[in-house]
This record gives C-alpha cells, structure tokens and sequence, in this order.
C-alpha cells in the first residue's frame, strides 16, 4: 500500500471505468472518469490545486493571503480544502440557493461564505465576486473562468491520464462549465491523435444545469475563448434537468453514484454513442452524489425533483 504525506499528493490520477452496459450502440464503448474519487469529491480538486500552486510559483499569493473566488459548490469546496491543508484564509461567493450539503462542506473546511441572490445563479456569484476583486485588492481571486492554470491542470494531468489508460479513445465527453476540463483534456488529445472528436454537453438556453454553462446566454468563459474553443470542439450536445437526473439514476445501474450534472454528461456520452457507427467514448464524471442527498434526485418523483431543480441550485 502506497504511502502519502498531503493529502494533496491523492488529487489525480482516478479510475476509470468500463460502463458499456449503458451504451445504445454496442459498437461504441464508453468509459466513466471518476472524478469523484478526489480527495475533495470532484473533478475541480485538479483546478483549484493548479491554481493555487501556480499562485504560489509566480508570487501573486503570498504566504497568509486571503483567496477569493465565487462557485455554486464544488471549486468552492476544492478552494476551501487545499487552503485549510496550506494555512490560507478563504472567501467564497456562493449563490443563497444553493443545496445544505454544499454550504455545509464549505463551512467544514472553514470557508468565510458571503451569499449572492440566488436567481443569478452562478454567474451572479462570480460578478460579485469580481465586483469585491477591485475592491479589495489584498485578497488574491482565483477567478476559475478566466485562470489559464485551470484548462492547464487538465492539460497536465487528467488528458495524460485518460491516454495512458485508454490510448484507443475516438471521442472525449464532458460538461461545459468554466470550460477547464473541455480545454486542457481536449487539447492534450488532438496533439497526440487529431482524430479524437471533443464534445460538450450543455444545458437549453433558460434551462438550468448548475455547474453547466449555455454559451448562447451571454458568458463565455475566458479560459474557452483563449483556448481556441470554438475551434476546439467538434460538436455541443443539449442536455436539460430532466434528462441530467435521468441518467444520473441510470449510472446506479453500473454502481455509480454521481452527482446531477454527471448525469448530463452521461447523457452527452449516450448521445454520442448513438449518433456514431462505432468507437471508444471517455465522459467526465464530475463528482460523486454524495453533495446532491437532499435532492431525492434518485428516490423521489422525477416531475416534483425537476421541479425543485428550478429554485435550488443543487448541480
């Protein structure tokens, strides 16, 4: 049994896992990266650790600096976890609707929140944010959408990943959020084969996915825009609430407990997998639903959980 002196040190290099049991094509294969198994429960462990350390490399977080950044949960609670490990005091904007577990896992690890209305969503947390940036100058913003060291620790460590442990890979699926994991795993791809298809899964323009972002709607992430996205991706597939909390009760058919907005982008894979004769599909799957309880996501009425899906942000 390896042995680790961080906790740190066990951000990265998550399984992956056969899931064709929920493929429509049986000519198409589908991989699950379970994201969840970071030590702080998703797939922004990666991110909010390459920010932080990159901080630290180029001197722009100095020892004791206060961190700033807003979220809807889960860069929140990575944020949080990787300041209490280094001694930093932390702030985090977070919308005033968001689920019980997310607000509590932040106050686990001792994050200062200050609330944002919650119609604005996750969009309104970040320009408050940005707004409290230019007025306290001290505090040092991660600013997760515009942070080139996010689609890089993508670049670096989750695309390496998936390579190595499935070189055979046609088409990479995940969730356009900050557009981090889409822009770091997708690039690292096409270098080593051009071939590999990148698709993003986002949510109807109006309709709410938390954590996913419709770019008909007026933000672009930075980090998507600087990365070439738009030439980037091959396709966009449209996922909603409904269909999102769907499959994520379908992954408990494979033993996989996700979060909400895994759903959608298993749903994306499924998507894929129709829509092409045959290949090797690799689909993020954001964090585990361990957050997401409260929801009755997996055992209450689907009508009456999208329904609620529309006043709580809990994906």
């Amino acid at each position: 049994m390896a042995r680790y002196e961080s906790v740190l040190e066990l951000i990265g290099n998550t399984p992956l896992l056969d899931v064709s049991a929920l493929s429509p094509n049986r000519r198409v294969q589908i991989f699950a990266k379970l994201e969840g198994e970071n030590p702080g429960g998703s797939v922004k462990d990666r991110a909010a650790k390459g920010m932080i350390e990159e901080g630290e490399k180029n001197g722009s977080l100095r020892p004791g600096q206060t961190i700033l950044e807003s979220s809807s949960g889960n860069t929140g609670a990575a944020l949080a976890l990787i300041a209490r490990v280094k001694g930093y005091p932390i702030k985090i904007v977070l919308p005033e609707n968001v689920s019980p577990e997310r607000r509590q896992l932040l106050e686990v690890w001792g994050a200062d929140i200050i609330n944002s209305p919650g119609e604005e969503g996750s969009n309104g947390a970040m320009r408050r944010a940005q707004r409290l940036a230019e007025e306290h100058p001290d505090w040092w913003f991660t600013y997760q959408y515009g942070n080139p060291a996010n689609p890089k620790a993508h670049y670096e460590g989750t695309g390496p990943e998936i390579w190595r442990d499935c070189p055979e890979i046609t088409h990479f699926v995940a969730g356009l959020g900050t557009a981090g994991t889409l822009m770091g795993v997708g690039r690292f791809l096409k270098e080593r084969n051009p071939l590999v298809q990148v698709w993003a899964v986002e949510p109807p323009v109006g309709e709410m996915v938390d954590g996913l972002k419709n770019l008909d709607e007026g933000f672009v992430p930075p980090v998507f825009l600087d990365g070439g996205g738009y030439e980037l991706l091959d396709r966009k597939r449209i996922v909603g609430p409904r269909e999102s909390i769907e499959w994520t009760r379908r992954l408990t058919d494979v033993g996989v407990f996700s979060g909400i907005s895994s759903g959608a982008a298993m749903a994306g894979a499924a998507k894929c997998a129709a829509e092409i004769d045959e290949g090797v599909v690799v689909v993020i799957v954001a964090d585990g639903g361990w957050k997401y309880l409260s929801t009755n996501a997996w055992t209450g009425d689907i009508d009456e959980v999208t329904e609620r899906a529309r006043q709580v942000i809990y994906f």
